[in-house]
C-alpha cells in the first residue's frame, strides 16, 4: 500500500487555473457537424488485438499505475484458475530488471494442439484472439474461474512490447514469442522434451501505452498475491524482485485459507472468539431455465472482536472482490439476524420486552470473509463489484445458519460473550441515535455551517476545496493566504476522537467530527451521498511532525469508517508543506525533505554551516509562504489517498490505531510514513 515513488499513492502537481483564449466560435456548430456523405468506407474494422491498443481503457480501465498492475493480475488469474480446477499447486511471480514480469505455474499447461475454429495452436489462439478460452461454461476446461470473458491473456499480450510463452505438457516443451503488441514471431514450436508441466509467461509492458509509469510496485503485487493465497488455501505463491542489488522474496501459503485471512485482518484486535468460526457447504441448484444444474460452493469465516466497526465483511466470488456485496452478503445478514436472535431468545439472553438485534448490531466488531465459487456468476455492472445470482442468497444463508448454530451450541461460554458484545452494540446505537439524527439532519440540509469554517465564495463543488488544518494558528495563516473563491478552511482544535476505539454515541457527540460532517455536507455512513459533497477536494493539512502524522491518521480513519466513498473516488488529499527554507541572495528556496535540502545546498553552492530554517509547524509560516508552498495549485504538492483493498486497509488502520504497540511500531518502521502506505 505505498506510494510517492511506488505507484500506490500518487504524488500529483495540479493546474487548477486555466488560461482562456478568446476565439471566433460563431461557426462552431458547423465545424462540429460530421460530413454528410457518411458511407461504408468510413467504417473502421479493427482486427486482432488492434482494438485493445486503440482503446486500452475499455479492457483494463486505465493506463496509469493501476492498469499496469492489472496486467499482472490477468496472468496470475489464469494460474489461479488452474488451481481452482485442481491442477496447480505453486505459482511463481518474478519482477526482473527493466520491470519485466514472469508468471510460472505447475498447472496443465495451455493446450498446444490446433483449435479447429481458429486453425491455430491453443497457445496462439489464447494469446491473440479476444474471447477465446476454456472458461465459457461447465463443459469447458474450467468449472469455475475469475476470468469469464477470455480477454485477459490476449489483452496483456496486446499491451506488451513483447511476450514469451513457454508451455510444458504431454512430455514436450513449447515456445512462442510475440512482439509489437501481440504479433506472433512465427508459430508455436516444440523446442525440446520435458517431464514438467505448466505455463510460463514473460512480458514487458509497452511504454507507449503506459506513458505515466512502467515501474512495478512490489508492495502492491505482494498484497494482491497474499490475498490470492488466503482465498485459495493450500496453494503456494512466491514473489521475487530481482531489480535491486539483492533479490527480495516473499512466499505465501495458507492451509487454513480464509480462516487465516480473518486472523490476519484481526491480528491487532482483541477477539471475542479466539478462533474464527468456519462454515462451508455446497449445493446443486437448478437455474431459472428449469434444466441447467450447477454446483455452488460457499465458505465463510467469522470472528467478533473489540472493534466498533460494523463494516468488516469482505466478500469474493471466484476470487474476485465484490466490494459492493451482493446476494452472498445478503445471505450472511439473513443468517446472522435469524440465528443470533433465536439463540439469544432461547437462552434468555434477550428478554421478551427487548427488541431484536439489528443487522448492524450483529455485525459490530465482526470480521467476516465470504468466498463463493460459482460456475456461472452474474455481476451487476462491468466492474464485477456486486454479485447478482439469486440462488447464492439461500445457499450462503443455509451454510452460515447451520455452521453458526452448531458453533453457538458447542461453545456456550464464548457464545455468551458474542451476544453480550452485540447487546452493548445495540444499546450504544440507541444512545447515539438522537445525536446521529441531529448531525445527519444538519449535514444533509446544511442550514447552518460551522462557525469555525471560513467558506469559499464559489458554490460549484467541482472547483471548491476544503482544507482541514491543524490548529488555530495555521488556520489563521491559511485563511489569510488562500484563494477565497475556491478554498475553504476548517481549523481543528487538537486531535479528533479516535473513531477506531470509540463507541458510536461518543463519536456523534464530538464537536470536531460534527463540524466536519456538516461542512462536507453529504451525510454519513449508509446515508452518505458522495454526489452531494460541497468540495471536490478534501485536503488534510497538518504539521510535518509526529503529532501531524497522528492527526492525519485519525482523520483518514474517520473518513474510512464514515465517508468511505470519499476515499474510493479519490476526493481526499494530503497537503505536503516544506520542511526547510533557505534565504539566499534575496530569494527564498524550499525543500520538502532532507534529500531535497542537500540537493538544494549543492545547487546554490552553499558552504557548510550556511543557515537555513526548519519549520516546526505550519503556524511558523505567514500567509504568503503557506500559499506559495502548500496551497497554490500552480506550485503545491499533494498526495491523493485511495483505498482499493479494503481488507489491507482494515488491517492498516487496526495496526495504527489499536491498543497493541508492537504492530504499530512494526508498521511504521516498515513504511516510514503512513500516508505512503495507504493507497492500494
Amino acid at each position: 500500500m505505498v506510494d510517492d515513488t511506488k505507484e500506490t499513492v500518487s504524488e500529483i502537481r495540479e493546474e487548477d487555473r486555466f488560461t482562456y483564449v478568446k476565439e471566433d466560435v460563431t461557426n462552431e456548430k458547423a465545424l462540429e457537424k460530421a460530413k454528410e456523405d457518411y458511407s461504408g468506407s468510413d467504417i473502421q474494422v479493427l482486427e486482432g488485438l488492434e482494438a485493445v491498443r486503440k482503446r486500452p481503457g475499455m479492457y483494463i480501465a486505465t493506463t496509469a499505475a493501476a492498469g499496469l498492475h492489472h496486467l499482472v493480475w490477468e496472468i496470475v488469474d489464469n494460474s489461479i484458475d488452474e488451481a481452482l480446477a485442481g491442477y496447480c499447486k505453486h505459482i511463481e511471480v518474478t519482477i526482473d530488471k527493466g520491470d519485466i514480469i514472469t508468471v510460472k505455474d505447475d498447472g496443465r499447461g495451455v493446450p498446444v494442439d490446433v483449435v479447429a475454429k481458429s486453425g491455430l495452436s491453443g497457445v496462439e489462439t489464447v494469446y491473440t484472439i479476444l474471447h477465446a478460452g476454456g472458461k465459457f461454461g461447465g463443459d469447458g476446461g474450467y468449472k469455475v474461474s475469475g476470468g469469464l470473458h477470455g480477454v485477459g491473456a490476449s489483452v496483456v499480450n496486446a499491451l506488451s512490447e513483447w511476450m514469451e510463452v513457454t508451455v510444458c505438457r504431454d512430455g514436450g516443451k513449447y515456445f512462442l514469442r510475440f512482439e509489437n503488441g501481440g504479433h506472433p514471431v512465427g508459430h508455436l514450436q516444440r523446442i525440446g522434451d520435458s517431464s514438467e508441466r505448466g505455463t510460463m509467461v514473460t512480458f514487458k509492458p509497452d511504454a507507449t501505452i503506459f506513458t505515466e509509469t512502467t515501474v512495478y510496485n512490489y508492495d502492491i503485487i505482494k498484497s494482491h498475491l497474499r490475498q490470492m493465497a488466503f482465498l485459495n488455501g493450500g496453494i503456494r505463491i512466491t514473489l521475487t524482485d530481482l531489480r535491486g542489488e539483492a533479490p527480495v522474496t516473499d512466499s505465501f501459503e495458507y492451509d487454513g485459507g480464509i480462516r487465516e485471512y480473518v486472523s490476519y485482518i484481526d491480528s491487532n484486535k482483541i477477539p471475542v472468539n479466539a478462533e474464527p468460526i468456519y462454515c462451508q457447504g455446497a449445493e446443486e441448484v437448478t437455474l431459472a431455465d428449469g434444466e441447467t444444474k450447477e454446483r455452488i460452493y460457499a465458505e465463510v469465516a467469522l470472528q467478533w472482536t473489540d472493534s466498533y466497526d460494523s463494516n468488516g465483511v469482505y466478500s469474493f466470488c471466484n476470487n474476485i472482490s465484490t466490494r459492493e456485496g451482493g446476494t452472498h452478503v445478503e445471505g450472511l445478514n439473513l443468517a446472522l439476524n435469524r440465528i443470533l436472535n433465536d439463540y439469544a431468545r432461547k437462552f434468555k439472553l434477550l428478554k421478551e420486552d427487548e427488541k431484536n438485534f439489528s443487522s448492524e448490531d450483529c455485525r459490530e466488531g465482526l470480521t467476516c470473509v465470504i468466498s463463493v465459487k460459482h460456475p456461472n456468476p452474474q455481476y451487476e455492472g462491468q466492474t464485477k463489484t456486486k454479485l447478482g445470482n439469486s440462488e447464492v442468497r439461500k445457499i450462503v444463508s443455509t451454510v452460515v445458519g447451520d455452521g453458526l448454530s452448531q458453533w453457538l451450541l458447542e461453545n456456550p461460554s464464548i457464545a455468551k460473550g458474542v451476544i453480550e458484545k452485540i447487546q452493548l452494540a445495540s444499546k450504544a446505537r440507541d444512545a447515539a441515535r438522537v445525536a446521529r439524527e441531529k448531525i445527519r439532519k444538519s449535514a444533509l440540509e446544511i442550514t447552518t455551517l460551522p462557525g469555525k469554517l471560513a467558506d469559499c465564495s464559489s458554490k460549484d463543488p467541482e472547483v471548491c476545496e476544503l482544507y482541514i488544518v491543524e490548529g488555530n494558528s495555521a488556520g489563521g495563516s491559511a485563511k489569510n493566504g488562500r484563494d477565497r473563491e475556491t478554498q475553504a478552511i476548517l481549523p481543528l482544535r487538537g486531535k479528533i476522537l479516535n473513531v477506531e476505539k470509540a463507541r458510536e454515541d461518543r463519536i456523534w457527540a464530538n464537536a470536531e467530527i460534527g463540524n466536519m460532517i456538516t461542512a462536507i455536507g453529504a451525510g454519513i455512513r449508509d446515508n452518505f451521498d458522495v454526489s452531494k459533497i460541497r468540495y471536490n477536494k478534501i485536503v488534510i493539512m497538518t504539521d510535518a511532525d509526529v503529532d501531524g502524522d497522528h492527526i492525519r491518521i485519525l482523520l483518514l480513519t474517520f473518513f474510512y469508517r464514515f465517508m468511505r466513498p470519499l476515499l474510493d473516488e479519490g476526493h481526499v488529499f494530503i497537503a505536503q508543506p516544506p520542511l526547510y527554507k533557505i534565504d539566499y541572495k534575496g530569494s527564498a528556496y524550499y525543500a520538502y525533505n532532507d534529500a531535497q535540502l542537500e540537493v538544494l545546498k549543492k545547487q546554490l553552492g552553499l558552504k557548510a554551516g550556511y543557515p537555513f530554517q526548519r519549520y516546526k509547524g505550519l503556524g511558523e509560516m505567514d500567509a504568503q509562504q503557506l500559499w506559495e508552498t502548500t496551497m497554490d495549485p500552480k506550485a503545491r504538492k499533494m498526495i491523493r489517498i485511495t483505498v482499493d483493498d479494503a481488507a489491507e486497509a482494515e488491517k492498516a488502520f487496526a495496526d495504527l490505531m489499536g491498543d497493541e504497540v508492537a504492530p504499530r511500531r512494526e508498521y511504521i518502521v516498515a513504511n516510514a510514513k503512513f500516508v505512503q502506505n495507504l493507497d492500494i
